[in-house]
């Protein structure tokens, strides 16, 4: 047993100290680069990486070609192992198995025979169960390796030489692809056609200067071994312009009628590199699982019936199902469609470059140049050395007797090899043959010519058969052959146009026997899928509480309902919370919101959280999480067809009385972190939002019973071009007032004298209308234009007719809980930016110290009063009188003392409910809701 060493002592003569970052860098460095190099990354000469590189070697120096009977695994294997590659045995069989599947590569340099894997994820059966060999494809990749065309290399332990490269005479790079891991990068090239990569290269070959474009015309993409689609041409274009972009894959997939009422979604191809029973499990997964946001309805059955003659994967549909919209989900959450990062980084001289396209191909064309260079040299040289023996022989067989007469006369054969190397031999024969192929090593001097050792063996093992005279014609014509190759290797050699005329040729070869149709479509793609695909279209009830809850619920729930049925609840509701706006919308159709911080917000209608009738819905707050501390002010459904943005316009009104004027266009875009609408000043905030056209009228209200009505044009209220601006002035307020309210009225083109005369005669025909309210309407037998138009008048009937169709009702509420209804033909209108005029009378606190809202209202319609108590109460607004506009109004909510009206709104309902069971008159036995 040793002792322990001394760590004190000094270090001995051999060792040197090194800093451990030092030495950490240095080796993670080398180990990288042996990754990088001797691991991970293909070749851009021959598109392999060193194992793929080494079991295709081995399996030619074993004799396993493609027209040998097939092998075991094993046995291709442990030669690789034994010889080549120091790893394990998996590593080789799954590079060797990958090089047999045909759903990996394009085209397959392995012909295996067994089971070596599926489509499916399957495992391939044991390397002592399978057999391969050599596919006839390889045998381009592995030609000519005998013939010095490529460098060697010693093998680990140095018993035996590798190529470290294969000669390989098409691209095969761009034909199978790569994909590999290294240390700090990684590959991953797709596959490509083999006819349209070796047409592209004979393209650049017949002209260099060729364009990226040019090239896209002959290969305009990648081919997948397992088809599929690919979306759009942007992501290949940067792909081979630049070594790197996004090819969005797609599953080709039908549509077909699997029995009666029954439709079906056939799966025929799917994207490459993906697991097709995993994609299965995938899509049971997500039509089980029903709070997922990816659930996928519609779908009644799954099943595989992929055989010999292809795939078919089987999506039995219900049949209540869209099958497009089901497909689009499909494509959306599932691997049906998949993105392929194109990453075309390989080994270049020895260093990982990323190459674009052309770089690729330049760089094949040139090492095929080199090889058929060094080809060439090997065959001139092999030719040359055949040349030289058979000058020798034809001075043997000139001089038959004289050779004779030496050897016969040698004791031994090194003796009479160098007899005949010493004797001088006539040239005048000769020295044409010399000249013919190009030899050098024969010298002639005086006409005489001396045979070289070479030139001495070969007659010495000359048979006496080719003394005869058709033997000797046979090595002239021999000779003729040996100098007309010798003069076409010069020419290769010398000649670059020749070289790459050898290189065209060669490349055609190739494409007879590896060319096959395309099997990946291209299928022109506008952009990313539109998840609005994903949505079934129809039509929806939106709903917004006061609390800050939305929902969209489908319009068919809510279905139509005999007179005097019980309805339905139209949200649920948390504590005294209620629906305060309400509108139909199609799940396509786009709805803008306000914030009072001056945000715009947009979102698409089928984006809103769907719920039951019953159910609360989901907080803005977290639908729009930038919303922050502010409330929304205006939600706007916007027109379907986005051509008519264009012709609207957005008004806006600030609290301090600012208002501004801008295209609905301007908010076409909008980022899902929202967008200023309108700058604020500090301490203003937005009030409102409404929508527009050229000619309307903006009514602004205000807190301290102040109100002004412009018309809408150039002049008065422009449009503004941007929305960083905090407008014009609306309305002057009074000091310590604020404008409350925001409305957009139609203008009607009517004098002072027509609406004072409509006004007297509206009032006195409501007064008549509700007379006959209160007693038998059939006892009061007086037509309304008699009781209201009076004899002279310079309003007839026609135009108070017209007047009356045009009228809209305002409704205004002081805080003390009184209101009253005005026709809007009492507002008169004048310019922007004054003072206004009157809106209510407030007289003291009894009847309220301030105008909480002004808002248009229908007949048959109801109102919402909150206090800041929280108390709420609901009025039709039929029961609310029209009055003068400065009247004080009506009483709506008793008030205690220290209670005030907060806010107003519309109760906004869908007239469609659940459908009652009617009695035998129609009617049903409800009260009406």
């Amino acid at each position: 047993m040793t002792e322990n060493p001394d760590l004190t002592a000094p270090p001995s003569d051999l060792s040197v100290p090194v800093a451990i970052e030092e030495e950490m860098r240095s080796s993670y460095l080398a180990y990288a680069m042996s990754v990088i190099v001797s691991r991970a990354l293909p070749d851009v000469r021959d598109g392999l990486k060193p194992v793929h590189r080494r079991i295709l070697y081995a399996m030619r120096e074993s004799g396993f070609t493609a027209d040998k009977p097939y092998r075991k695994s094993a046995r291709a294997v442990g030669d690789v192992m034994g010889k080549y590659h120091p790893h394990g045995d998996s590593s080789i069989y799954d590079a060797m198995v990958r090089m047999a599947q045909s759903w990996s590569m394009r085209v397959k340099l392995i012909d295996g025979q067994g089971n070596f894997g599926s489509v499916d994820g399957d495992s391939p059966a044991a390397m002592r169960y399978t057999e391969a060999r050599l596919a006839k494809a390889a045998s381009f990749l592995l030609d000519d390796i005998d013939r010095d065309t490529v460098d060697f290399q010693p093998n680990y332990d140095e018993s035996e030489q590798e190529p470290t490269v294969l000669p390989a005479s098409f691209p095969n790079l761009l034909v199978n692809g790569a994909t590999g891991i290294a240390v700090g990068m990684a590959t991953n090239i797709p596959t490509h056609n083999p006819g349209e990569v070796i047409d592209a290269t004979l393209a650049m070959i017949a002209n260099p200067d060729i364009t990226l474009e040019e090239v896209m015309e002959i290969m305009p993409g990648p081919d997948f071994p397992t088809g599929g689609t690919i979306l759009g041409r942007s992501g290949i274009r940067s792909a081979f312009a630049t070594g790197r972009g996004s090819v969005l894959v797609r599953a080709k997939a039908e549509i077909e009628e699997v029995r009666k009422d029954r439709r079906a979604i056939i799966i025929t191809e799917i994207p490459y590199q993906v697991n097709k029973a995993t994609l299965q499990e995938k899509i049971a997964e997500l039509v089980r699982d029903k709070n997922s946001d990816r659930h996928i309805e519609g779908i009644a059955d799954i099943r595989d019936e992929s055989d010999r003659s292809g795939m078919r994967v089987v999506i039995e549909l219900k049949r209540d199902a869209t099958p497009e919209v089901v497909l689009n989900q499909l494509y959306r959450f599932t691997q049906l469609q998949t993105s392929f990062g194109v990453n075309m980084l390989a080994l270049n001289g020895g260093q990982p470059k990323l190459m674009g396209l052309m770089e690729v191909l330049s760089a094949f064309i040139a090492f095929r140049e080199e090889v058929i260079l060094r080809r060439a040299r090997f065959d001139l040289g092999k030719a040359r050395d055949r040349g030289h023996i058979l000058v020798g022989l034809v001075i043997a067989v000139a001089n038959i007797d004289e050779v004779i007469r030496i050897i016969r006369a040698a004791p031994d054969a090194a003796t009479a090899r160098e007899e005949l190397m010493a004797a001088q031999w006539d040239a005048a024969e000769v020295a044409p043959l010399l000249a013919l192929i190009h030899d050098e090593g024969n010298v002639v001097v005086d006409g005489k010519v001396r045979l070289t050792e070479a030139q001495a063996r070969g007659i010495l093992e000359l048979r006496l058969q080719r003394l005869t005279g058709l033997e000797r014609e046979k090595i002239q014509n021999e000779l003729n052959e040996v100098a007309q190759k010798i003069n076409e290797l010069l020419e290769i050699i010398g000649s670059r146009p020749r070289r790459m005329e050898v290189m065209r040729d060669e490349l055609l070869a190739a494409r007879a026997e590896v060319a096959t149709p395309r099997m990946t479509d291209i299928a022109d793609y506008a952009g990313d899928q539109d998840d609005e695909s994903l949505i079934e279209p129809g039509l929806m009830v939106v709903t917004i509480t006061r609390d800050g809850f939305i929902k969209r619920t489908p319009l068919e729930v809510f279905r139509a309902q005999n007179r005097g049925g019980r309805g339905r609840t139209a949200a649920g509701r948390r504590g005294d919370d209620v629906v305060v706006r309400s509108f139909n919308a199609h799940t396509h159709q786009w709805v803008l919101f306000f914030s009072s911080g001056g945000k715009a917000y947009r979102e698409k209608v089928w984006r809103l959280p769907e719920a039951s009738p019953t159910a609360k819905g989901r907080a803005l707050v977290n639908l729009l999480p930038d919303l922050g501390s502010d409330e929304i002010t205006a939600v706007l459904p916007l027109p379907q067809d986005e051509e008519l943005w264009d012709s609207l316009h957005l008004v806006f009104a600030t609290a301090s009385g600012g208002v501004r004027r801008n295209r609905l266009s301007d908010f076409q875009n909008i980022r899902s972190s929202g967008l200023i609408a309108m700058k604020l000043d500090e301490g203003d905030r937005l009030i409102g939002v409404a929508t527009c056209r050229e000619g309307q009228d903006v009514f602004l209200a205000t807190r301290k019973a102040r109100c002004i009505r412009f018309q809408i044009t150039d002049d008065t209220l422009r449009v503004f071009a941007g929305r960083g601006s905090t407008g014009v002035r609306g309305i002057r307020l009074a000091e310590g007032d604020q404008v409350v309210s925001l409305c957009v009225l139609n203008h009607v083109e009517a004098t002072v004298e027509e609406r004072t005369l409509y006004l007297r005669a509206a009032n006195a025909k409501r007064r008549a209308e509700n007379a006959a309210d209160e007693a038998d309407a059939e006892e009061v037998g007086v037509e309304a234009e008699e009781v209201v138009l009076e004899e002279g008048s310079a309003l007839t009937p026609e135009r108070f007719a017209e007047l009356e169709a045009a009228e809209e009702i305002l409704l205004t509420v002081s805080d003390g809980g009184f209101g009253r209804r005005s026709s809007a033909y009492d507002y008169r209108v004048s310019g922007r930016g004054g003072q206004g005029i009157s809106n209510m009378t407030l007289s003291g606190s009894k009847r309220g110290s301030a105008v909480v809202a002004t808002l248009p209202v229908l007949a048959g319609t109801d109102v919402m009063l909150v206090t800041d108590a929280g108390r709420l109460i609901r009025v039709p607004v039929d029961q609310v009188r029209v009055m003068s506009r400065q009247a004080s109004g009506v009483t709506l909510l008793r008030l205690n003392e220290t209670e005030a009206v907060t806010s107003v709104f519309p109760v906004l309902e869908d007239d469609s409910s659940d459908e009652e069971e009617a009695g035998p008159d129609g009617e049903s036995g409800g009260d009406e809701s």
